[in-house]
């Protein structure tokens, strides 16, 4: 089942008839790190203005699954969010042609998946966090979700 993103919402993941898919957003840590989200228990995630990232960002589904990004000096997935809502009109963009959504943390990561082992890891070849190194809101397969916790679970 596909939406008008293009992005599958794979069978396996019904729950309650609604299909969750796995995203990754990144943010500058300075700006607005893991640490102030799990700080605002949640956030509206806005401002995102690059047409592939919008086109992601419409997909997202309340109940999906979402890798929380540091960019910046860090480069490492640090954390899981949730999506709150839907994508809705970005209530900081006056055209009305953008979305944002409503994010939570759930948790910290074990220990940080950094950039370097994931460009390190062939599984990883087709990822576009590997593949589109500017893009700011990605989906993320099963796999790649699994592989990530487990590399996020190993004593470093």
């Amino acid at each position: 089942m596909c939406g008008s993103s293009g992005v599958r919402r794979p069978r396996s993941a019904h729950k309650e008839g609604i299909t969750l898919v796995n995203w990754l957003v990144k943010e500058e840590p300075t700006h607005y790190g893991f640490d102030a989200l799990v700080k605002d228990k949640k956030a509206v995630w806005s401002g995102v203005r690059n047409a592939l990232a919008q086109k992601h960002l419409r997909a997202v589904k309340k109940g999906d699954r979402i890798f929380y990004y540091h960019t910046g000096d860090e480069k490492a997935i640090v954390g899981i969010a949730k999506a709150l809502s839907d994508a809705y009109p970005d209530p900081e963009d006056a055209s009305g042609k953008y979305v944002a959504v409503d994010v939570a943390p759930v948790k910290r990561l074990p220990r940080p998946v950094t950039l370097a082992q994931i460009k390190a890891d062939a599984a990883f070849k087709n990822f576009p966090l590997v593949r589109i190194a500017r893009l700011s809101v990605m989906p993320v397969t099963d796999a790649e979700w699994a592989r990530i916790e487990r590399m996020a679970g190993k004593a470093g």
